[in-house]
């Protein structure tokens, strides 16, 4: 995934929270976009993860990064995770305000710990959400360790990209008057297929030197799998029960993605053909 070396990339689309000691718990009256990528039990599952033992060292707060005078370029995105998410975000947000007239930018937050948001309190235990009252995508880059220790996935920049992508696909929704359209699963998948549509169409952009290989989508397959109702229900309980699914198996989760990405048109991922 090369992004060409003397693009400009534009850091103000992302901002760096730093990061501050979590209270520990789940967030009230949280409200994610949809869903965002994370079921219920995957957040259970990254919760308890990151608190067996509950460690006795104090948390120390991160300082946020300068963005502005570290991302400037597309060499700059090939060399940190931090720009790489800039040139992301860039693309994704490039290809669809040029797809459709209603889009409007969204800021992704990247933060630890915890924070407050347009949605209420959050902390890093969420995973990566889109919040529809304040129209920002929030983003712990810890999560993309999780998704390879927790969850199985081989991860890779465009697993992340996707997992990106797909929070945007929430915000595509919300401006679309799709987000509270259907049921949480069809929107999911919905989200998925817009990440496929952008993968699709990513080069034109101009941010990357080629089209994706082959080799990176099975990168954000492998992760759509990965994060499937089934896989991740499977790890948690041992067992499956389809009618508690919230975003999706793996098999559909994975079919979305691929829809997005053959057709390359967001017309094809109508929620009705998906859920």
């Amino acid at each position: 995934m090369d992004f060409r070396d003397q693009v400009d990339l534009d850091p103000s689309q992302v901002e760096d929270a730093g990061g501050r000691p979590s209270s520990g718990g789940f967030p009230g009256g949280m409200v994610i976009g949809g869903g965002g990528i994370v079921s219920l039990i995957m957040l259970v599952l990254v919760f308890v993860l990151n608190n067996v033992g509950g460690g006795t060292e104090p948390a120390q707060r991160r300082p946020p990064s300068n963005l502005a005078d570290q991302c400037q370029t597309g060499k700059d995105a090939d060399q940190s995770e931090r720009c790489r998410v800039v040139g992301v975000v860039n693309s994704i947000q490039d290809y669809w305000k040029r797809e459709i007239s209603e889009y409007r930018l969204s800021k992704t937050v990247l933060y630890s710990g915890s924070l407050r948001t347009g949605c209420g309190a959050a902390s890093s235990a969420v995973g990566p959400f889109y919040c529809p009252g304040d129209q920002r995508v929030y983003l712990d880059l810890s999560f993309f360790d999780q998704l390879q220790s927790n969850f199985g996935a081989k991860g890779g920049p465009f697993a992340q990209a996707y997992v990106i992508a797909h929070e945007y696909g929430h915000h595509v929704q919300d401006l679309l008057g799709e987000l509270e359209s259907g049921s949480s699963v069809p929107v999911e998948l919905q989200a998925d297929c817009y990440a496929g549509v952008w993968a699709r169409n990513a080069v034109t952009t101009g941010f990357y030197e080629k089209p994706f290989t082959e080799a990176e989508i099975a990168e954000a397959l492998d992760a759509a799998a990965a994060v499937g109702d089934d896989r991740i229900q499977q790890r948690t309980r041992g067992r499956i029960d389809p009618e508690s699914f919230t975003h999706g198996s793996s098999e559909q989760r994975v079919a979305a993605f691929q829809r997005g990405y053959k057709n390359g048109a967001p017309a094809e991922c109508a929620q009705a053909d998906l859920g």
